[in-house]
């Protein structure tokens, strides 16, 4: 699934081609993705102007004046900019044309979406699926401080905590394991026994790693290629992620992996304490 990096990747590589430009047309080649499809859209969206391409989490924004495209990718979604004359393929469901380009969504296994938040409904931030949202990890409200705080109560391990996203969001599940070892901290311990000092680290490597991905064009994953359909290269540098067995780049021990609800974790037994 395109976590957090690959998905700014995509508002980065969408935004100039689309912000300020007039959409000429919308289509729409099924009846739904995840949820069902706005089929008003094409009405609602002709001859409106694009504000601006944000980010919420995981879900892409495309703000204008009456309001919001949320578009999510799901877990093999990925989008393009390409020029209007070129024909869809297989799993090409929708597109959004501005003059003689084009934004086309793929998604092979139908779990992204495309919805609407009409401006008449208030801000887009309370739409159900961004309301209960957490702290963005690149904007400065993220601090150790609040997390801290905000674990005070939480017996689940960490990396299950930040998986959650309703304490902070878009650390997903290959970022949690590269941010824990930066950190130097056991993805099976508590939330609530880590200390404030050990959050302001977890917190710097969440931003660090982070800001890493995205430099590096986010992670090569199965499913996943930019807008300008390369691939990402931060996997190369992977401390933990998919590399068990393997020793560690930091003091050579073998690379652990453990299932934490159903999901894969890697780390350091020696570095990560």
């Amino acid at each position: 699934m395109p976590e957090l990096p690959e998905v700014e990747v995509t508002r980065r590589g969408v935004a100039s081609h689309l912000e300020g430009r007039t959409v000429t047309s919308v289509t729409f080649r099924h009846t739904s993705l995840r949820w069902p499809f706005p089929l008003d859209l094409p009405t609602l969206l002709a001859s409106r102007t694009i504000r601006d391409i944000g980010r919420r989490g995981k879900y892409l924004l495309l703000h204008f004046d009456h309001g919001t495209v949320i578009i999510h990718l799901g877990m093999s979604g990925h989008l393009r900019i390409l020029d209007s004359g070129i024909a869809p393929q297989k799993h090409d469901y929708f597109d959004l044309a501005v003059g003689s380009q084009l934004l086309r969504l793929s998604d092979p296994r139908r779990f992204g979406a495309v919805l609407w938040h009409a401006a008449e409904d208030g801000p887009v931030e309370q739409h159900i699926l961004l309301a209960g949202l957490g702290m963005e990890p690149l904007e400065e409200v993220f601090s150790a401080q609040i997390l801290y705080q905000k674990t005070r109560n939480r017996a689940a391990p960490i990396k299950q905590v930040l998986l959650a996203g309703d304490i902070v969001v878009g650390v997903g599940n290959i970022y949690a394991s590269e941010s824990l070892f930066r950190a130097g901290i056991n993805p099976k311990i508590a939330a609530h026994r880590i200390s404030l000092a050990r959050y302001a680290l977890l917190v710097d490597a969440i931003r660090i790693t982070l800001a890493a991905a995205i430099e590096n064009g986010g992670s090569t994953l199965r499913d996943f290629v930019g807008v300008n359909g390369q691939s990402g290269y931060f996997q190369q540098s992977y401390f933990v992620y998919g590399r068990t067995g393997f020793p560690c780049r930091n003091c050579g021990t073998l690379i652990t992996q453990i299932k934490q609800r159903q999901r894969s974790t890697f780390y350091c037994k020696k570095c990560q304490k």
